[in-house]
């Protein structure tokens, strides 16, 4: 047993640096454009986006990358993703003035004082759940401004880091991910395949809420672990410059400053939310309130227009880095799109999945979608480009639209858990200042636990005939 352990352990230690591990999978598409042949699906407008049409895959003239056009996806790829790293800049700039006036340091103290360090794994858990509804009801980049948050938090109970991404980006990730009300896989789907909108929700919701338990689960054990003994802790080394508390909890209150600080940021939440739902503003919008609450934040605070400026130009320098793989992770989109072999992996897949028995081909529809979504990893733009071949597919198979809907909500919610490529959860990462390479020796073994309850729900889905 303890020889199985080690082994483990020692497999995460060999996962590679961010960089590296990105620049691998750079090099992998380049080299699959040579060996795939490049294909396409036809495709359809439908309400304003192409959706494919089933049965209509070709192969089409191979367009190679060359050595050259690899490192030329790259400033494309920050050309693609550009809403998305100017967000990581607009949230850092926000949190780093709202950290400057010392309102969420002594917003978090007080919050810990009030509720008291003996409590604290109950206020992990109560985070835990409070991230992950926020995942199932305001969305995924949506929520970028919360992550800092946590952050504060963690370290105020004695955590890390690592432990502030389990609260909030894990959390997060597995509500939007499993949410009954996905507007982009769940929503997508149903309109594809011409089901109620959002039905099938109780089987939905209880895995949502079951992931959830067993996140908040694996973040209590991880602290009381790291609290044994600090030398385990995976954070090690990482920065928390400006995140930290500066003095005793018991010393902790908050000012008259603090409040109307933490007012503005509310009031900022609220015109995000309103404007996410009834303006269909999404990440410019958001970004453009980031900004706006920073501002204000400097004001009701006090700062002098020199100090402000250099908090954002500092604030700018901690977010960099994480900006930065949000727009490498995206040039792999870009390879993608240049060698036409998204379409091609998606038709192979379903090839895979034809004559498999029943259950077993549910399961391996989720994993196939689980491989795709590291190559179209966008909710809706996956839905669009493989359930109306999967859709038919299962079908054939005995599988109802149900559960072949579900299994593509369980295969992309899921491995966007440790999915390089997805920018958004880079981003998130970034502002709790973790490297994708740690987190994914802290989540991994909570993505298998997730898998396997997941692949138990589909196996009951199909036993009883889910719709």
């Amino acid at each position: 047993m303890a020889d199985s352990s080690s082994k483990i352990l020692s497999f995460f230690k060999k996962i590679p640096h961010a960089i590296t591990m990105l620049f691998s999978i750079i090099v992998l598409v380049t080299v699959l454009t040579y060996v795939l042949p490049a294909g396409a699906y036809d495709r359809v407008m439908e309400d304003g986006r192409n959706a494919v049409v089933p049965n209509s895959y070709k192969i089409i003239p191979s367009t190679p990358v060359g050595f050259l056009d690899m490192f030329r996806a790259m400033p494309l790829g920050f050309k693609a993703a550009v809403e998305i790293i100017f967000i990581v800049l607009a949230g850092g700039i926000m949190f780093g003035v709202m950290e400057k006036s010392k309102a969420v340091e002594n917003a978090v103290g007080t919050l810990v004082k009030t509720l008291g360090l003996k409590n604290k794994y109950l206020i992990v858990i109560i985070m835990t759940f409070i991230y992950g509804i926020l995942g199932v009801t305001v969305g995924y980049e949506n929520n970028i401004a919360m992550v800092p948050i946590a952050a504060v938090l963690s370290l105020a109970l004695g955590g890390d880091l690592i432990l502030a991404a389990g609260i909030s980006v894990g959390a997060m990730t597995i509500g939007f991910g499993l949410s009954p009300i996905n507007p982009y896989t769940v929503g997508t789907g149903h309109k594809i395949s011409e089901l109620p909108m959002f039905s099938g929700a109780i089987l939905r919701s209880i895995l949502c809420f079951t992931a959830l338990g067993i996140m908040a689960y694996y973040n209590v054990r991880y602290l009381k672990k790291i609290l044994a003994d600090p030398g385990k802790s995976l954070g090690k080394g990482l920065n928390v410059s400006e995140l930290t508390l500066s003095k005793p909890i018991k010393d902790y209150s908050l000012t008259t400053n603090n409040k109307m600080v933490i007012s503005v940021f509310i009031i900022g939440l609220v015109f995000i939310l309103y404007g996410v739902f009834n303006l269909n503003w999404f990440i410019n919008e958001l970004s453009a309130v980031f900004l706006i609450i920073a501002l204000f934040c400097g004001i009701v605070s006090r700062m002098s227009a020199t100090t402000l400026s250099e908090t954002v130009l500092k604030s700018v320098s901690l977010a960099a880095p994480g900006a930065f793989m949000v727009g490498f992770a995206t040039s792999i989109k870009v390879l993608m799109e240049m060698g036409n072999i998204g379409d091609t992996i998606s038709y192979q897949l379903s090839l895979v999945l034809e004559g498999l028995p029943l259950y077993v081909s549910a399961i391996g529809m989720s994993i196939s979608q689980s491989i795709i979504n590291f190559f179209i990893p966008s909710g809706s733009g996956q839905a669009l480009a493989t359930l109306p071949v999967m859709l038919p597919l299962g079908e054939s198979l005995g599988l109802s639209r149900q559960i072949t809907i579900l299994a593509f909500q369980i295969g992309d919610g899921l491995s966007n858990l440790v999915n390089p490529t997805l920018g958004g959860l880079i981003a998130m990462l970034s502002m709790c200042r973790v490297p994708i390479d740690r987190w994914i020796r802290f989540i991994f073994p909570v993505l298998i636990s997730l898998l396997l309850i997941s692949f138990l729900a589909l196996i009951i889905a199909v036993a009883t005939n889910y719709n």
